[in-house]
């Protein structure tokens, strides 16, 4: 649709007006520039801005809200977890929380030894299944990577949310809501098209989402009350450990402190936050209706090109022999030396970002994009795939050269500071998990290429065609 109708044009989905960027220019105006404004006004407020050195972010407000979906109310308590939540005091207070205090670097630096464990833990596993076929010469042994990746980012987030590995869960119905919820919030609800038709629940999912949330509910709920009843005992010990603490700990200390929480009781505000927390680094699918699981796909995308490109694996893993060597296993300190497996993300990520189409945004008010009129409620939608791939920007577009970013693009990064790559989204709404994110899929994919030689059966060509699962 990009090639026939241009890099910006409308849809409807449903009764619902849709706005598709397919030009990075484009999208560069809708998240940092305030279209409300005259130009000339714009000019002069930046002007002035500069002047006093009190410039701001640019970033506008006009697309800064999200749509209101049926699985944003029924299973995000009432648009509570604010990477669904309209624009407002409720979701700048807790986005707030989120940057300062849950996925801050310095909590992200308390926590490594989680990852560097859960990393670890994963390797061993598979470094015992292949001891148990070997028989005095080096032996294949056939792993499912998707689920071996999924594994690794499962056990990491709960342990970091809920301080207890998903593994360690024996709650078989908790599990299943839990799986249940991620795939439900990936499914189209006609509802969301025509809201008129919401009542007569057509399709049925609106029933066994509130039957999901019911019982997800029950677990999250079990969690905070466990946190709250460990949190009263150290209290009485004395015993408050900063370095102990996961993410349910910061927010219930966050509670405790916080005057006023807008809109929304404690348990609440807790719960749908670490939910947040849960699902930003898991699984975006509460809203791009593609790809579920975003780290472990990333990585999946990433080890089927390198098996794909083998000179480009063997460079890989030449630079880990040279930074690491081989006397010790791969930690998160050694990451910022691994320029070149730091471009093969990127490159992934340019080809295939997990989320192709972002999470959509909704415009506040009337605004001008482009020099077209987009009026108020008008969602947007960046089509990323196709940014990514502009023959003007990128030579070569449709081929996976990890070089170019030691290259011509050795400045550019995913978080959102460059409008031609933008894996994670950018501006107010970016993906707030990002970096938890980039250090789990750099140090998942550099111990694994480091601690193993890899390759498919018979040597064959991993099929990238697309398919229905």
């Amino acid at each position: 649709m990009a090639d026939k109708y241009g890099p910006i044009f409308t849809i409807k989905t449903g009764v619902h007006r849709a706005l598709i960027v397919s030009n990075w220019q484009i999208a560069k105006q809708c998240l940092t520039m305030n279209d409300v404004e005259n130009a000339t006004l714009q000019m002069l407020r930046r002007k002035q801005q500069e002047e006093t050195q009190q410039q701001k972010s640019t970033e506008t407000k006009t697309f800064a809200s999200r749509p209101k979906l049926v699985s944003s109310e029924v299973m995000a308590y009432n648009y509570a977890t604010f990477g669904l939540a309209p624009y407002g005091p409720y979701w700048r207070y807790v986005r707030k929380v989120a940057m300062l205090d849950l996925l801050s670097s310095h909590r992200l630096e308390l926590l490594k030894h989680v990852r560097d464990s859960e990393v670890q833990a994963s390797m061993t596993h598979l470094y015992k299944r292949c001891m148990e076929s070997y028989s005095g010469a080096p032996k294949k042994v056939l792993v499912d990577m998707k689920r071996w990746f999924g594994d690794i980012t499962l056990n990491v987030v709960f342990r970091m949310i809920v301080g207890k590995r998903y593994e360690d869960k024996q709650d078989e119905k908790g599990r299943e809501a839990l799986r249940s919820y991620f795939d439900l919030t990936g499914k189209f609800i006609v509802s969301d098209a025509f809201p008129i038709l919401r009542w007569l629940d057509l399709d049925g999912y609106e029933r066994i989402m509130k039957k999901t949330t019911q019982e997800l509910d029950r677990v999250v709920q079990g969690w905070l009350n466990e946190h709250k009843s460990r949190r009263s005992t150290n209290k009485r010990r004395g015993d408050n450990k900063d370095s102990d603490q996961d993410f349910m700990d910061v927010m219930l200390s966050t509670v405790d402190a916080a005057e006023e929480l807008p809109g929304y009781d404690a348990d609440t505000f807790i719960k749908a936050t670490c939910i947040l927390s849960l699902s930003s680094i898991i699984s975006t699918r509460a809203l791009v209706l593609a790809g579920s699981d975003t780290t472990s796909v990333s990585l999946t995308w990433t080890l089927s090109l390198l098996l794909n490109h083998r000179e480009v694996l063997k460079k890989a893993q030449r630079e880990l022999d040279t930074q690491i060597g081989r006397e010790r296993l791969v930690n998160e300190s050694d990451l910022m030396n691994l320029v070149y497996i730091q471009a093969i993300i990127k490159e992934t990520m340019r080809l295939y970002p997990a989320a192709p189409l972002g999470v959509p945004h909704e415009s506040m008010e009337d605004c001008t994009v482009d020099g077209y009129h987009i009026p108020k409620g008008t969602r947007l939608l960046f089509n990323f795939s196709k940014i990514h791939r502009d023959q003007h920007i990128w030579s070569d577009p449709l081929e996976f050269r990890p070089e170019r970013f030691l290259t011509t693009h050795r400045n550019f990064d995913v978080r959102g500071q460059n409008s031609e790559l933008l894996p994670f989204g950018s501006g107010r709404r970016m993906c707030p998990g990002i970096n938890l994110a980039m250090q789990l899929i750099l140090l998942s994919l550099a111990a694994l290429l480091h601690g193993f030689d890899i390759t498919t059966l018979a040597d064959a060509q991993v099929d990238r065609a697309e398919a229905i699962e």
